[in-house]
């Protein structure tokens, strides 16, 4: 009697199912698979700080996004709609893969960074941006993100004023342009400010 061959076991599922039917393959993303609207619905529903703030509602990386995307504007008054554009997709990946606090990406390794690049690519191809964003683009982004990570942490995240300037540096940028951003919001109103926001930069 012949020996039984061995079954052959299939590769780990690496796609996710978006709402709007789309089919989302984490090791090879195509931007045509990508829909703003799962952006927003994800991002929203994402907490920043793993959900320990202060509040009846998260603070959601669709509201961080939005409020990115006003300090670069603060930033460089200058800047073209396409440049804060990329400042609201700046943590896009994440209506995929979460919001890893910075300690546990550093834990993650280059395993985890490959697959957040490879979706920032691919989302950037999509909404008519470079892959690779100009090095004055993403030094903004960054300080604009650091200036909205000190805010949060201090107000919400219970970061003492020295630990946030220890971290992340006081912001050198007026933070006056964010004060009606900063206050969490429910899911639905937060998906839908950063659709609004979006759509604002498209137009302009």
């Amino acid at each position: 009697m012949a020996p039984r061959a061995k079954a052959v076991a299939k590769p780990p599922r690496a796609w996710q199912r978006m709402l709007s039917g789309r089919r989302l393959d984490l090791l090879d993303p195509s931007p045509l698979d990508i829909e703003i609207e799962d952006i927003a619905h994800g991002l929203a529903r994402v907490a920043r700080w793993n959900g320990q703030t202060s509040g009846p509602h998260i603070f959601s990386v669709a509201q961080h996004s939005v409020v990115v995307e006003h300090l670069l504007a603060a930033l460089e008054p200058a800047a073209p709609a396409r440049w804060r554009r990329a400042a609201l997709l700046h943590d896009a990946p994440e209506y995929v893969i979460g919001d890893m606090i910075s300690p546990f990406k550093a834990v993650l390794g280059d395993g985890y960074k490959g697959v957040e690049t490879r979706l920032q690519h691919a989302i950037h191809l999509r909404f008519s941006l470079p892959a690779e964003p100009p090095a004055a683009l993403t030094k903004l982004i960054k300080q604009a993100d650091r200036a909205s990570a000190w805010l949060e942490a201090t107000r919400y995240a219970g970061f003492s004023l020295v630990e946030a300037d220890q971290i992340f540096g006081r912001p050198a940028v007026s933070l006056k342009s964010v004060t009606a951003l900063i206050e969490p919001m429910s899911v639905e109103t937060a998906a839908a400010g950063f659709l609004a926001r979006f759509h604002a930069l498209e137009e302009d």
